[in-house]
């Protein structure tokens, strides 16, 4: 046992009056709970426990243990009831940062959402196509698309964006529509990168299950989302984006989804 499941066990004999009962209400073994106790008391050099056929009680120096390891737990209580308090009510200063796309379309539109349910809370609010450092930047949180490439960062999908290949009419009529991604090394694509221009995005595409990606040649590479729009409109070549940022231009018929 470890040490607060020892002190835990010791209130609970103390409280009972008997090992048997108090192991029986931990779901533990009374022969663990003997010497778990036993531990202890050598540990602290001190006999806390007096022990008869019928009753167990605390010597002086048990008395005071026990009165220490109430306060223990009772001040454990008190901080659980704090954080949860917090949490259902929290305040400060959120520090997030937000792709521009995501930051203009879908979440800033709705912040007054966000604000009547905390308002407690002041947000500063950075946005680019960047990647972050969150820690040296102080940053508390960011909403990014895709698989968060640090291992170490806790991650929670807020939602599934379906995504669609477009190219301009000008582009398709010049190449053709690619009908399959294997046909994608025929094709010529604008080439997104973030803070390493070496890094390239490849188009991804979800086949019998699984997730495929297919390299696509080009001759421009950008590391701005709202040029990666305007360089495929422009016929540069193919992109691979979520359909909220091209919705409006589908309907115009400005691009064509391949």
């Amino acid at each position: 046992m470890d040490r607060f499941d020892t002190l835990q066990l010791f209130t609970r004999i103390v409280e009972q009056g008997s090992f048997t009962r108090a192991a029986g209400a931990l779901d533990i073994p009374r022969a663990t709970a003997t010497h778990a106790i036993k531990t202890l008391e050598e540990r602290l050099g001190a006999r806390l426990l007096e022990r008869t056929t019928r009753q167990v009680r605390p010597t002086l120096d048990g008395q005071v243990f026990y009165e220490r390891c109430k306060h223990i737990f009772g001040d454990l209580e008190d901080a659980e009831s704090s954080l949860s308090t917090t949490l259902a009510n929290p305040r400060g200063i959120l520090r997030l940062d937000l792709h521009g796309a995501h930051a203009n379309l879908i979440i800033l539109p709705r912040i007054q959402e966000f604000r009547r349910r905390y308002a407690q809370i002041e947000l500063i609010i950075s946005s680019g196509d960047r990647l972050v450092d969150l820690v040296g930047e102080g940053i508390d949180c960011v909403v990014r698309a895709g698989n968060p490439r640090d291992s170490s960062l806790v991650a929670r999908r807020l939602a599934l964006m379906p995504e669609v290949v477009c190219a301009s009419p000008d582009y398709l009529k010049r190449h053709g529509c690619p009908a399959h991604p294997a046909e994608l090394a025929g094709h010529q694509a604008v080439g997104f990168f973030s803070s390493n221009p070496n890094i390239r995005y490849p188009f991804s595409f979800l086949i019998d299950g699984e997730v495929a990606e297919f390299e696509v040649g080009g001759w421009i590479s950008v590391n701005d989302a709202e040029c990666y729009s305007t360089c495929a409109l422009g016929g540069c070549g193919l992109i691979q984006v979520p359909r909220f940022r091209v919705e409006e231009h589908l309907a115009a018929e400005g691009w064509r989804r391949c």
